[in-house]
């Protein structure tokens, strides 16, 4: 009997997925908008920053440990929101949360996760945040947060970008919907639903068609932030002049994120957009980035252009396929050792030492 393949890298969990999931969860996760433009330079940017590593620098204990948003993390790297877990691996977000939980880290959970965010909350001890989605029903909006808020979520995370969902043809091939057994668990306190089936079409994008507030401006953006009584950060940013605004209207931190490039494709890549923010922000909040981080020394490059931390969405959903919690958890670990080997080859001893000054 032939050994399995080592599990070297993330491509290597990505692969895996790939010949194991049903066809239509393949694409709905790791498709993009349109041309898939902007899914692409996501990766190929990091691949355009070159570092100008120091020498001579005392290397011998590398430490990635950090701080925040005032919590000790182990590595940079935090699970961003991906909807629909329960397609990867039937523990879905209560597997993520446990990974969290014994990475030292932070989970943002999906305002459209199949498990409700009280029965994640509940599974673990892990810092939980909750991503939300502005309806149009403000009442039901309400409720979310207050959800999030009574199950011990520690900061609201609003996604500002996705007023309309972008178009993904490939879940419009598929006319995407979830499995059977699944279902939309956190929109009412009591009953569960699931994505409208309309011929021809994406479920999902109907959904947001009918459910999404999409006259969301700053205004609201303060009524949220009084209604929340929670730290709150913005999930979208992509031009400095909203990261600015942002500032003034006193969120609790931004990240930079183009959605994973499933919005509007020929978006500039995370990494390209980030320098400008940093210099707009000027360290008034902390600046998270997510969106093509594929290898330790990524996390490095984000890190040296002034992001505080980095967010993982499709690796997360990889390692969860491949074996559930212990997966998500291998995946973090071979992040984490491969940023502790680019900070020593770069002559960067901790975190705080990263600057600018290691990139060309």
């Amino acid at each position: 009997m032939n050994k399995p393949e080592p599990m070297l890298n993330l491509f290597d969990f990505e692969k895996s997925m790939t010949s194991s999931l049903e066809a239509s969860a393949i694409d709905y996760y790791q498709s993009g908008a349109l041309d898939e433009h902007t899914l692409k330079d996501n990766i190929s940017a990091f691949q355009r920053i070159q570092f100008l590593p120091r020498v001579l620098k005392d290397v011998s204990h590398v430490n990635t440990n950090t701080s925040f948003a005032g919590q000790q993390l182990s590595t940079p790297i935090l699970f961003s929101p991906t909807a629909f877990l329960g397609m990867a691996h039937e523990d879905g977000e209560l597997a993520v949360a446990r990974a969290a939980q014994n990475a030292k880290t932070i989970m943002i959970c999906s305002t459209l996760s199949n498990y409700p965010i009280e029965e994640i909350t509940a599974s673990t001890q892990a810092s939980v945040w909750f991503q939300l989605y502005a309806y149009k029903d403000r009442q039901a909006t309400l409720n979310l947060i207050q959800r999030a808020k009574h199950a011990g979520c520690k900061a609201l995370v609003i996604t500002v970008d996705a007023p309309f969902l972008g178009r993904r043809e490939q879940d419009v091939k598929n006319q995407f919907q979830l499995p059977s057994h699944l279902n939309i668990a956190n929109l009412f306190s009591k009953d569960h639903i699931s994505l409208p089936n309309k011929g021809g079409h994406s479920g999902l994008a109907h959904y947001f068609e009918n459910l999404i507030d999409k006259s969301l401006t700053w205004r609201d953006i303060d009524w949220l932030k009084r209604e929340a009584d929670m730290p709150v950060y913005l999930k979208g940013i992509l031009h400095p002049k909203d990261a600015q605004l942002a500032v003034e209207h006193g969120v609790d931190g931004i990240i930079v994120s183009n959605h994973g490039g499933r919005q509007l494709d020929g978006s500039i890549s995370s990494i390209d957009a980030l320098p400008a923010i940093s210099r707009a922000v000027n360290k008034q909040i902390p600046i998270m980035l997510d969106g093509g981080i594929r290898r330790g020394s990524d996390i490095l490059k984000a890190l040296a252009l002034g992001a505080e931390t980095v967010g993982i969405g499709r690796p997360v959903i990889w390692g969860l396929n491949h074996s559930g919690q212990q997966g998500v958890e291998t995946i973090v670990n071979i992040l984490t050792a491969e940023l502790s080997l680019a900070m020593a080859l770069a002559g960067c001893q901790d975190i705080q030492s990263i600057s600018d000054d290691i990139l060309v």
